[in-house]
């Protein structure tokens, strides 16, 4: 087989990588791809950008692509999997009008309360009925939305009435383009996040190995959000009465929601949830493709065959499958840009990388480009270092070992990825 990975970050790396370890699997292409991906045995880059789909069409016929998997959120919004199934071509991933889980979050607060599936309070605004006196009605702190995709930076926590009007205002007014032309104001939730991805068609679904991720910055969860400064797997706190309460309360109900409005759901389903000290598990949001970072760690997991999962979802087989797992656990820990994430810089020279392939564990590539014979920085999260271990802990200090090799100018990370999971251990 041939296959066509789309994207160029660190989980299209994972994704690449995975792929290539398939027997079915003779060659895989990843448009646009990275530097390491460039470097993958069996893997070769496209110049072709994620969102360009009459190029990524053009390019799975010239390659003769059997199989296209798209990873990130844009090209899915976009209607890439409608595009190629009119040209008869096989993708794996959900329709346009089901990616709107991800592309609107209005849509998805609507479809959520429509479904009575568990989440935020909330209220939508736009520019036309923004309501102050709505906000400073609220209890603090807020959450500000941006409704659109913007990068993994339109949700903002302001622990100001004040805070949550500027914010709200800049958002309106074009801070993220079009994808704050609406914005969501919801109530803060407290608890622990978790990450629960399951690979769906229709009404089937396999649940993968449970995931948390780091959100925030800095050390301790503060600092700024950012699309995710790591992630381990397994997350402790999805236990098995958990596990079957996530699949109960959110995950069907989801599935047969979408199915019901005619948007029958195929691809990855990434749901972002805040368990709250009840055990309600309440949806912070919907993904409608892998996470990143975790894919990096869940990926270092998965023993079965991944081309495998994917034709059976898009076969309507998948309850067929018996998807086996490392009983070791997985940490990845995102080494990112100076300025992440807020201007950040780019075409720093990365050492060490030959130093840490030596190492146990894996380090992902996510924003690098090839520059000469140098492997230099080109993103604002750069490298994902993954190690696997006996207990979480063991995982952390084997990506650590990894991380502590590798250096360019200003690289910012955490000290503390996995914290929470150590602690129960």
């Amino acid at each position: 087989m041939q296959i066509l990975i789309v994207g160029g970050g660190g989980r299209e790396h994972a994704l690449a990588w995975k792929c290539a370890q398939s027997p079915r699997v003779r060659h895989v292409f990843v448009a646009p791809g990275n530097a390491g991906t460039a470097l993958e045995p069996n893997v070769s880059n496209l110049d072709i950008a994620a969102d360009d789909i009459d190029g990524l069409l053009r390019a799975a016929g010239d390659k003769n692509i059997d199989l296209t998997i798209v990873g990130p959120e844009a090209p899915l919004v976009a209607g890439i999997v409608d595009r190629f199934a009119a040209a008869g071509r096989r993708c794996f991933g959900p329709s346009r009008d089901a990616a709107r889980l991800e592309g609107s979050k209005a849509f998805t607060k609507d479809f959520l309360e429509r479904h009575r599936i568990p989440t935020a309070s909330f209220a939508t605004f736009t520019a036309a009925n923004f309501d102050e006196h709505y906000v400073r009605a609220q209890r603090l702190p807020l959450v500000v939305k941006a409704d659109g995709l913007a990068a993994g930076k339109g949700v903002v926590i302001c622990e100001t009435h004040e805070s949550a009007i500027a914010t709200s205002r800049e958002m309106i007014e074009g801070k993220f383009g079009a994808a704050g032309n609406t914005i969501v104001i919801e109530e803060f939730l407290q608890g622990e996040e978790v990450s629960f991805i399951v690979v769906a068609s229709d009404s089937q679904v396999i649940p993968l190995a449970t995931s948390q991720d780091h959100k925030r910055r800095d050390d301790g969860d503060k600092g700024p959000n950012t699309g995710g400064m790591g992630a381990y797997s397994p997350a402790p706190i999805v236990t098995p009465p958990l596990h079957r309460r996530i699949m109960r309360e959110v995950i069907e109900p989801t599935l047969q929601g979408l199915a019901a409005d005619g948007n029958p759901y195929l691809g990855f389903l990434y749901a972002g949830l805040m368990i709250a000290p009840d055990g309600t598990p309440n949806v912070l949001e919907f993904n409608c493709r892998f996470g990143d970072p975790e894919t990096q760690p869940v990926l270092m997991r998965l023993q079965s065959d991944l081309i495998d999962l994917c034709e059976a979802a898009i076969d309507g087989t998948l309850e067929r499958l018996d998807v086996r797992w490392d009983s070791r656990a997985a940490l990845g820990v995102v080494m990112a840009a100076g300025g992440y994430p807020d201007a950040y810089r780019k075409g720093d020279p990365i050492g060490g990388l030959e130093a840490a392939a030596l190492l146990p564990g894996k380090v992902f590539h996510g924003g690098t480009r090839i520059q000469g014979t140098q492997i230099v920085t080109a993103g604002g999260r750069v490298l994902c270092a993954v190690g696997l271990g006996d207990s979480v802990r063991a995982a952390q200090r084997q990506a650590y070992d990894l991380v502590h090799d590798i250096h360019w100018n200003l690289v910012q990370y955490r000290l503390d990825i996995g914290y929470r999971a150590i602690e129960r251990e």
